[in-house]
This record gives C-alpha cells, structure tokens and sequence, in this order.
C-alpha cells in the first residue's frame, strides 16, 4: 500500500480547520508546526505565500486519504486559489515495522504497490544558521524560487561546544522550505550552496525530496492546479 508524507501549509489562524479536517478524514497520525512565509510582495499573487505566521501540517496517509485531504482542501481551505496557502504530498517509501503499517493503514493488506519516481516538482529542505533565512531566500530567488515558509529547530545529539568546519551544531536553526519545479531545483540548490553554505554565516545544508501531487502552486501563465 503507496503511503503519503501530506504537507499543508496555511495562515496560522486556519489550524483549527485543518485539524477538523484531517480529523474528518480519519488520517491516523498528524504533527503541527510553526513557521512563517517568506514571499516578497511581488509573488504574492503567484505563489500564495505572505511573510505571515504560518502553521504546517505534517500528515501520512494512503492514495484514497490523500485524495479526500486533497479534495477537502481545495472546498474548505480554498488552496488552489492564490494566498490561501499550498499542500503537498511525498510518496514515503518504507515505514519501520509491520505493527507501524498496520496502524497507519487501519490494518489493510498491502499490495506491493510502489511510489512512481519521475515527479513535476521537489520540495527543497534547508537547514541553516538561524537569522539567515534571508539569504538564502535571496539567493534561491535569483535562481527562480519565488517563496518559501521558514520554520525554528535545534541541533541535537551533540556535546556542547562541539563544531563541524567551526559551526556550532548544537546551536538554534533555521528551516526553509521551498517548492519548486523538477528541472529549476538544482540551480536552485546550487545557488544556495554558492552563495549561502559551508563557510558562510548562514553555513546552510540542503536536500530534496520528490513530491508527487500538489495544490497551490500557480504560475505566471497558468493560474489552474500544476
């Protein structure tokens, strides 16, 4: 059975409603997290991403679930208009036990199936120094990224003190999370590392991952669901 990793990232004041409605749906484990948007004024009607406090939804669920969280999106949080924020889903490939798969499948039988691997968009996942999250927007905007949403972490797992290239790794970060299309994301990545990694003061790290359905995300020329 495909599972989902569903990201919903919406204005801050709508977490009541996307609880409901992943409550509604009966999607068996969802986490909330805090961040904030990072769209200049001039991408606010392409992207749907103010600098507003936003929250992020972490859910899994299966293909049919996340359809229906799909789907009630667009009814209720209205996100494949302009502003009203963007979700997300990435195809997980294995869960750790089969007592974990039973709980997040309500005990179905799986069948095999696995995740298609070519993918429109990736999102990309930055950690760096916090209060640099600036620029590394700057720089993944001068190579096409038109927003993002920034959330606050810890490094853990260290002992006080202890550095990598003379960065603390125990000290507080910064999150960027950035949507965007499959063949701009490495000069996107690139950018980043350039302008904004090891040895810098924003000393930032990056990955993506594959995203394979999506609703929010709207372009210059065409304003329907990519």
């Amino acid at each position: 059975m495909l599972l989902n990793l569903v990201m919903t990232i919406v204005d801050r004041d709508k977490r009541e409603l996307i609880e409901k409605i992943s409550e509604s749906i009966g999607v068996p484990f969802s986490l909330i997290s805090y961040g904030h948007g990072t769209a200049t004024d001039e991408h606010l009607s392409l992207y749907g991403l103010a600098a507003t406090e936003k929250v992020v939804m972490y859910s899994i669920a299966d293909q049919e679930k996340t359809a229906r969280l799909m789907r009630a999106s667009k009814i209720r949080l209205f996100v494949d208009i302009p502003g009203n924020g963007i979700m997300l889903s990435i195809p997980i490939k294995s869960v750790g036990g089969g007592r974990i798969m039973a709980y997040l499948t309500e005990n179905s039988t799986s069948r095999g199936e696995k995740p298609k691997m070519t993918f429109e968009h990736e999102l990309i996942y930055i950690i760096l120094n916090e209060g640099h999250s600036d620029m590394v927007m700057n720089a993944a905007r001068s190579a096409g990224a038109t927003g993002g949403t920034v959330m606050t972490a810890k490094g853990t797992g260290v002992k006080p003190g202890e550095k990598f290239m003379g960065i603390s790794l125990a000290s507080e970060r910064d999150v960027v999370l950035i949507v965007a299309k499959s063949d701009v994301k490495s000069q996107i990545m690139k950018a980043i590392i350039e302008k904004c990694g090891i040895g810098t003061p924003a000393g930032a790290v990056c990955f993506s991952l594959p995203v394979s359905e999506i609703q929010g995300l709207h372009s210059k020329n065409d304003e329907s669901d990519i």
